[in-house]
């Protein structure tokens, strides 16, 4: 899952950055043409750098988020609740053994040696 969530952002990285030569070709265009001004194009250029940091900003925090969702949901074990378990085992183990250990030393009850009728 996380070789997949890798993918996904680096693809949108690659298509970032064809994104943003087509934009910086189409702006040079423009320029030549007389469509807009180089100062118009530095505007345009960093309005677009501006909206399209806040969006990878908001993206970046969305699949932060649904990641923690997806990994809270999933049936997973951490490591310190894997511990505190391994932990509580021991005890348990320790416990039975001494238990073990106190059956096997204390000598067996005499039989009763009341007469049968």
């Amino acid at each position: 899952m996380i070789d997949t969530v890798k993918k996904t952002l680096l693809a949108g990285l690659g298509a970032a950055v064809v994104t943003k030569d087509a934009i910086e070709s189409a702006l040079h265009d423009w320029i030549e043409k007389g469509k807009i001004t180089p100062e118009e194009a530095r505007h345009f250029a960093e309005k677009l750098v501006s909206t399209g940091e806040s969006r990878w900003e908001k993206a970046k925090e969305d699949v932060v988020s649904k990641v923690s969702d997806v990994l809270q949901k999933a049936p997973f074990v951490r490591r310190g609740e894997l511990s505190a378990l391994e932990a509580r085992v021991a005890v348990l183990e320790q416990a039975a053994l001494r238990a073990q250990f106190a059956i096997e030393t204390t000598p067996a009850a005499q039989p009763s040696s009341t007469p049968e009728s």
